[in-house]
């Protein structure tokens, strides 16, 4: 273990005795100290359990760790994802980084806009008329990602109808098309190679269901969002709807590209831009501000000292925000497909604990559900709020109610409520003794739950891609800490290669490797005859 290491861990041993409420009450100004700003961003740390000692040796770690080196390879365009010697440079496609790509991406962006203008304007449309949906067929990355800012940014769609389909659990096609006129839809199929196998199971039937209203013109009721321009045309689409991309864009990193689509078709290419220009905000905060100061950072440390120091392994993200339902989803691929690794970059094993759990819902939803455990569980669960300070929607009473619960449930969180507070207030109502001492410890709060809180002034295209920028770098921050590659992904691939292998024994051709699953699939046919 290095010199950083070992210092990160002395303090962790030194604040884990120490409660929240003895850290407040030893430094009434932790707010002032432990917050920073980029521009109306706020990232308040105020409620971990850290002080100056162990931000002083977290902002070490990273140093040691050469976060700096390491961001500026990234920008540079050097081969950072190294085992599959591919350079990282997502930060190109919304102009926050100069990038040997920089001619490229503007020009695909120009033809994604241009068609995404044509399309909501009505000049290329249906010989039915003009487009009302739009459907895109994806997954992972494909989808996640432009799904999840469909979604945020509903308030600014003033284009064709959204719907995306994923799982290839053929319901989920079914149940988007079953209300929409295939005369009137367009479908994007997103997938680099165009061959991913539940995005082209989903884009044959979608095919099918075009051309059982418009024939042979389901062609032209079709995009495709792919490096592969001969099968997108075998399968029927036109050259001058394949929108392409590079394989320096991750698919988790994919949504600033020709993935956002149907996403530019919805809010228009001045919005689109908007979003992007929020992103590139971030990149020039998190390329040029001191480690000290830089809000990716100190979010990545904050996350190192919940995993490393305390120990903690997984973190609950509550967006108080009912359009970003689908942001903690978004995370979850992006910082557990990044940084869920057990070798290093060299290839040895990590010597500790790398990328957490990240799970979450909808504040105030979530409280009504999960928060229980939260509160009062035997697991810790560090939590992350991210709250606009305005809203878009449902002002007045909606938000102020918003607002207080998310405040409310930092604070409870942090700071809990004693046995002795809680048996002075059942007093005060006129409760018992004997009541009060058989319902106590029911209702006791043991606090001391650490949260991080991310204000904003308003989501809109410009702050979501900020907020989504800001999570990149911070999980970029914690690969490079972590001595991990957040760019692959081979995780994901032997389940892949493994279905595939099974296609043709559920089809009757072949037989099953592993005596567990022949048993399995032996009950399917059985289940099925």
């Amino acid at each position: 273990m290095t010199e950083a290491w070992n210092r990160l861990e002395a303090e962790a041993t030194r604040l884990k005795p120490q409660s929240l409420r003895a850290l407040f009450a030893g430094e009434p100004e932790r707010f002032d100290r432990l917050s920073w700003r980029m521009d109306d961003l706020l990232l308040d740390l105020s409620k971990e359990k850290l002080d100056a000692g162990a931000m002083a040796a977290l902002l070490a770690l990273a140093r040691e760790a050469g976060v700096e080196a390491a961001r500026e390879a990234m920008v540079a365009g050097e081969a950072w994802n190294l085992t599959e010697g591919r350079a990282v440079l997502h930060m190109a496609l919304r102009g926050g980084a100069d990038a040997p790509a920089g001619d490229d991406v503007a020009g695909v962006l120009a033809r994604v806009l241009d068609f995404a203008e044509d399309v909501r304007a009505g000049r290329y449309a249906a010989q039915a008329g003009a487009f009302t949906d739009i459907i895109n067929i994806g997954i992972g990355g494909s989808d996640l990602g432009p799904a999840m800012v469909a979604r945020a940014l509903e308030p600014d769609r003033s284009g064709p109808r959204l719907h995306f389909v994923s799982n290839v659990d053929g319901a989920h096609l079914a149940d988007v098309t079953k209300a929409l006129d295939p005369a009137r839809t367009l479908v994007i199929i997103a997938s680099k190679t165009f061959t991913t196998q539940e995005t082209m199971t989903n884009a044959r039937s979608a095919r099918a269901w075009l051309e059982s209203a418009v024939g042979d013109r389901a062609g032209a009721h079709m995009a495709a969002v792919s490096t592969n321009i001969a099968a997108a045309g075998e399968f029927g689409i036109d050259e001058s709807r394949v929108f392409g991309f590079w394989d320096w864009v991750g698919g988790r990193y994919s949504v600033w590209s020709a993935i956002g689509l149907p996403i530019a078709i919805g809010i228009g290419a001045q919005d689109f831009r908007r979003f992007l220009e929020g992103a590139a905000a971030m990149d020039r905060h998190f390329c040029e501000a001191p480690l000290g100061e830089n809000l990716p950072v100190l979010f990545a440390l904050a996350g190192i000292w919940r995993r490393n120091g305390m120990g903690w392994p997984s973190v609950a993200l509550i967006p108080y925000d009912q359009r970003l339902d689908r942001f903690a989803a978004y995370v979850q691929q992006l910082d557990m497909e990044s940084n869920g690794k057990r070798v290093r970059r060299g290839g040895e094993p990590v010597g500790g604990a790398t990328g957490p759990l990240i799970w979450g819902e909808p504040g105030t939803n979530a409280q009504h559900s999960f928060f229980q455990l939260l509160h009062q569980g035997t697991d810790v669960v560090p939590v992350d709020f991210i709250v606009a300070a305005n809203a878009r929607e449902g002002a007045g009473p909606h938000h102020t109610a918003l607002l207080a619960n998310c405040l409310a449930q930092s604070e409870a969180l942090a700071f809990g409520r004693t046995e002795d507070e809680v048996r002075a207030a059942m007093a005060a109502k006129g409760m018992a003794d004997a009541e009060i001492d058989r319902l106590a410890a029911h209702r006791t709060f043991p606090g001391d739950r650490p949260s991080t809180t991310i204000m904003h002034r308003r989501l809109d295209p410009y702050s979501l891609g900020r907020l989504i920028a800001l999570f990149e770098h911070k999980v970029f921050v914690q690969g490079v800490i972590w001595d991990v590659n957040s760019f692959d992904q081979w995780g994901v691939e032997l389940g892949k290669e493994l279905a595939a292998n099974l296609m043709p024994v559920l089809e009757g051709a072949a037989e099953a490797a592993h005596p567990a699953t022949a048993g399995l699939v032996a009950e399917i046919k059985a289940l099925t005859s």
